[in-house]
């Protein structure tokens, strides 16, 4: 934390020096999902220590394991005692009191829209800031320029990726007339060929759902996409050979309005609503149209398009060419319904510092602010 150091500003006030210092925020207490557990609390952790902060992590209930462990190993590098501290349970005895107890500073969540508004309403007690990264329904979106094979294995990596449990995935695959057709074809073929199986096997491609509750939620959405109209090119179902394993297949629906609920709510799962366009005046419309704006993929052999559709995208990220590539020194999150605040890069790291402004009088004298002249 000794090497963030201040910034000395210029001002149009010549007889002051002025300067602006950055100063750890205080105590964060942090909730994360259980999606990538140790990656969430890296994400939130790395900075704060690096600021200056103290740290209270509540982990999800369902990763509490993972998060203990984790703690150990801080201690073992030579985090003091009382710097990184870990405390588990549930939301409302555990999370609740941790976000709304005065001597947090600062609170970082990571999880569901619905908790993270709850969380801000519980911050706003004490008035703690909050950085809030919530859920997605990112559209991959491809042009029929577009290298097809390569639009394909992102469409695929974007959704089926973790068994489509986190929160970037492209879960909605904006395709262009002229290749609809070829490019469902070939994600769908891929989706067939996916390996689930023990997420320990290195041969595995893709493992369960998490815990019960996440599979009944994803078979829920897939009832409902079938239900608004829908047709099912792939997946639907969980597959026998498992038993009651917590399996679905990957799952890919066509035939998709945007105005579906599968269309426009997240179901963190490994299923993919393909919606038809013309033009990029459309794919903008369709992109735009959601209550999310986490991210958002763009295929394409045109810069110029590419130049136009980035800034009119509502999305923290943009790939082009490209999905769910994340780095720590790349600023990342959202817009709309999916957060504030960004975690990694430098912006990542001031959430967890003050700033103060400090102006230092030079010129030896301060006059009597009720004379003129």
């Amino acid at each position: 934390a000794d090497k963030i150091g201040g910034e000395v500003l210029d001002s149009a006030k010549a007889n002051f020096f002025v300067y602006q210092l950055f100063e750890p925020v205080g105590v964060v207490g942090a909730i994360t999902a259980w999606n990538s557990p140790l990656m969430l609390v890296a994400y939130k952790l790395a900075p704060a220590l690096a600021a200056g902060c103290s740290f209270v992590l509540k982990p999800s209930e369902h990763t509490s394991v993972s998060a203990l462990r984790f703690a150990e190993i801080v201690a073992e590098a030579g985090v003091p005692d009382g710097v990184f501290n870990v405390v588990t349970g549930d939301g409302p005895n555990v999370g609740e009191p941790l976000v709304s107890h005065p001597g947090v500073d600062k609170v970082a969540f990571t999880g569901s829209v619905a908790t993270g508004i709850r969380v801000a309403k519980a911050a706003a007690e004490h008035l703690a800031p909050v950085s809030l990264e919530l859920g997605g329904k990112s559209p991959n979106i491809v042009f029929a320029d577009a290298d097809i094979e390569a639009a394909a294995n992102g469409v695929v990596a974007g959704i089926f990726a973790a068994c489509g449990q986190t929160c970037v995935a492209g879960s909605r695959l904006l395709a262009e007339r002229p290749i609809h057709d070829e490019l469902v074809e070939r994600v769908v073929g891929r989706a067939r060929e996916i390996i689930l199986g023990n997420p320990m096997d290195l041969a595995t491609e893709m493992g369960p759902l998490a815990f019960a509750a996440q599979w009944d939620k994803v078979m829920g959405y897939i009832d409902v996409g079938t239900g608004e109209g829908a047709e099912l090119a792939a997946g639907g179902r969980r597959p026998e050979r498992f038993g009651d394993g917590l399996f679905v297949e990957p799952t890919v629906f066509v035939g998709v309005d945007n105005s579906m609920r599968i269309a426009r709510e997240e179901i963190f799962g490994p299923v993919l609503s393909v919606i038809p366009f013309d033009g990029e005046a459309e794919a903008l419309s369709i992109a735009n149209d959601s209550p999310f704006g986490l991210a958002a993929g763009v295929w394409t052999r045109d810069v110029q398009r590419v130049h136009r559709m980035v800034p009119r995208l509502q999305a923290g990220t943009v790939w082009i060419n490209a999905y769910r590539t994340i780095n720590y020194d790349v600023p990342f999150g959202g817009y709309k319904m999916s957060g504030h605040g960004r975690e990694n890069g430098l912006e990542g790291l001031r959430e967890y510092l003050h700033t103060k402004s400090v102006w230092v009088e030079m010129s030896g004298a301060t006059r009597d602010p009720f004379k003129l002249g």
